[in-house]
């Protein structure tokens, strides 16, 4: 059985697990090694038989624990040679991964175990941010964890995948109106910055196939944002283009700091 677990979601630390019995795999280290063994080990997942380890990219929210976890479990760390390069200077991984360091691609898929797994890149604030596209033995998931602004290669995977996993940052009228600073809300709503609700949306009205399954929304900011507020502006744009939301396709907000499994059967 194919599971995925979103561990953690947001700036207090992102970490989500893809695996069945035979392959497993963590996209970003961002809380704690313990946590992480705990919360597998609650799904019945023992976190030492994790395969690898992919970053999409080095803001400490995202690899805060990145470099303690590849110390003990020794497992492979994926991410392109720009990356990298950034880790090896970062506090939290420099001199920690390098025994599990290995390199991708962009839009270059390599294949472990029979999962086929393709980086790409997306405009976000960090050194290079970093999307995944993941055929796992049939079963096609996206990830975008943090970016900006939409660009042509998000959309190429997304309108292959039956599952989306998309940030929807915040609601365009709370940041505007809520407390924080005049640059950090310009830092948010630049095209390296953050999605709104309402761009998430754009992204699924431009990709929607009769083959998407699954839309669950990510990195859901806790100051500028909802659950049900994300959630509905999917579900009204998948309304106006004629999709039954109720019978086709299931719209999910990510718990912020508890974990959330979905369970997959191979067609």
């Amino acid at each position: 059985m194919l599971k995925f677990i979103s561990l953690s979601s947001g700036s207090n630390g992102n970490c989500y697990y893809l695996g069945d019995e035979e392959f497993s795999l963590l996209i970003d280290v961002g809380i704690g090694g313990r946590t992480i063994k705990k919360r597998l080990l609650s799904f019945d997942i023992d976190v030492s038989k994790i395969d690898l380890v992919l970053v999409t990219h080095d803001h400490i929210d995202h690899i805060r624990y990145l470099g303690s976890f590849s110390e003990y479990y020794c497992k492979p760390v994926y991410a392109t040679e720009i990356l990298h390069k950034a880790l090896s200077y970062h506090p939290c991984t420099t001199g920690k991964i390098n025994s599990c360091k290995r390199f991708s691609y962009l839009n270059q898929s390599f294949t472990v175990k029979g999962v086929s797994i393709t980086p790409f890149e997306v405009p976000h604030d960090a050194t290079q941010t970093l999307g995944y596209f993941i055929d796992f033995k049939g079963v096609k998931f996206l990830f975008v964890t943090d970016l900006g602004a939409i660009n042509d290669d998000l959309l190429r995977y997304a309108g292959m995948a039956d599952n989306i996993i998309i940030e929807s940052n915040y609601d365009i009228d709370m940041l505007i109106h809520g407390g924080y600073t005049p640059e950090l809300k310009a830092r948010i709503l630049n095209d390296s910055g953050h999605l709104s609700n309402d761009q998430t949306a754009e992204v699924i009205k431009r990709i929607y196939h009769k083959g998407l399954k699954n839309i669950y929304l990510c990195h859901l900011s806790e100051n500028n944002n909802t659950p049900q507020s994300a959630t509905n502006c999917i579900r009204s744009i998948l309304k106006q283009i004629g999709v039954d939301v109720e019978r086709r396709v299931k719209v999910q907000a990510l718990p912020r700091r508890s974990p959330y499994e979905e369970l997959f059967d191979f067609q």
